[in-house]
């Protein structure tokens, strides 16, 4: 408070006044401004100095008169004064290129953002350095890049929901209209199609709830728990039991026991998406479940013989919506939800999910991190 007083009393402007246009709009001219500033006190002072030195000298050893040494000081003055201005324009000019450089990839970034605002994500242009603005700008590019998959992701699941429920909803309306006017009569062949519309409608809304839930857990380290994996693995297969052997599938499970950190109910939701898959496409009559340590993390494989799964396409069974026969998906009750799920569940496990394919064999593993990873920690 004194010094904002002493400074109204004097008439002494520390600071610009927060009002000035260019002094709130630009940064480049807030540097050159305050860099000028210091450049002027310093070259001040060692003017200064070097005048008041030299004048201690011509008076204290009487070299000349003192009308000569008037004029000397008036000169000394001049060449200070021009040299002062000289070096504060060059300084000025210099900085201002130099400044103008570094400032320049800043402009690019906020007219980028601006262009993200709108919803249109173009990256910043590249520069080479790899100083805080160069980390800065390949951030942003980061962010941009990722924002637009995910915007790319969003349209297209909208598409395939509204894909989903176009085809059953037209055959629940068009059955249900037609029985409503009189145009057919009902039999158990019609009940049956429209049951299994209903339930494709049914596991769609179920898989989407589900996978809704998972995203919007983002589980944290402190949220996994040290589990058993050959409890959750033995409890998940114990509830498939009657359907197995229904189905005439044989088990064989190999299980290495371990602890492992993980969410118990996502890990059984994991197990059960792989194993009704197995249920939905098995055509060999048998599963395969290995459980083993691999260094820091646990790796599971579900093995059987299912519908051929072209090399190409290996790497888009776990996408939302995918399935490599939309016919036979629907009369079975996929969505194509089943394995996207599975992802996002070992993605917030901080694991890993595949596929091995071999002909009409396939291994789907995922990796979940050992107890011991925490401790280490």
């Amino acid at each position: 408070m004194k010094l904002l007083k002493l400074s109204g009393e004097w008439g002494i402007a520390l600071l610009p006044p927060k009002n000035l246009f260019f002094w709130r709009r630009s940064i480049l001219v807030k540097l050159i401004l305050i860099n000028l500033l210091v450049i002027a006190i310093v070259i001040w002072l060692a003017g200064v100095s070097v005048k008041d030195f030299a004048c201690l000298l011509t008076k204290q050893y009487q070299v000349i008169d003192g009308a000569s040494s008037n004029l000397f000081d008036r000169t000394m003055q001049f060449y200070l004064i021009r040299a002062s201005i000289l070096a504060v324009i060059v300084a000025g000019i210099l900085y201002y290129f130099l400044v103008r450089k570094l400032i320049l990839p800043l402009q690019h970034l906020g007219i980028s953002a601006q262009k993200m605002a709108r919803g249109e994500f173009y990256p910043c242009q590249e520069i080479s350095s790899e100083d805080e603005i160069g980390r800065l700008i390949s951030d942003f590019n980061h962010l941009s890049t990722k924002l637009q998959q995910t915007q790319g992701l969003r349209k297209k699941m909208v598409s395939d929901i509204a894909h989903e429920l176009r085809t059953p909803l037209t055959n629940l309306t068009g059955y249900l209209e037609a029985l409503n006017t009189g145009v057919i009569q009902g039999n158990q062949e019609l009940y049956r199609s429209l049951h299994e519309e209903a339930l494709h409608l049914t596991g769609l809304v179920e898989e989407l709830h589900q996978l809704n839930i998972w995203e919007s857990k983002r589980l944290g380290w402190n949220e996994l728990q040290e589990i058993s994996v050959e409890n959750v693995i033995a409890s998940t297969l114990k509830s498939f039991e009657l359907e197995l052997d229904n189905r005439q599938i044989k088990v064989e499970a190999n299980i290495q026991a371990a602890n492992i950190l993980g969410n118990k109910e996502g890990l059984k939701q994991v197990i059960t998406n792989l194993l009704k898959n197995v249920l939905k496409y098995d055509r060999g009559g048998w599963v395969k479940i290995e459980g083993k340590k691999e260094n820091h993390v646990y790796k599971v494989v579900v093995t059987n013989w299912g519908q051929p799964i072209p090399e190409d396409k290996v790497d888009q069974v776990f996408e939302r919506f995918y399935r490599l026969d939309s016919y036979r998906n629907r009369k079975t009750g996929g969505v194509g939800l089943g394995l996207a799920i599975v992802k996002e569940i070992i993605d917030q496990h901080r694991g890993e999910v595949g596929l091995i394919s071999r002909e009409d064999e396939h291994s789907f593993w995922f990796t979940v991190q050992l107890a011991n990873v925490r401790e280490e920690k």
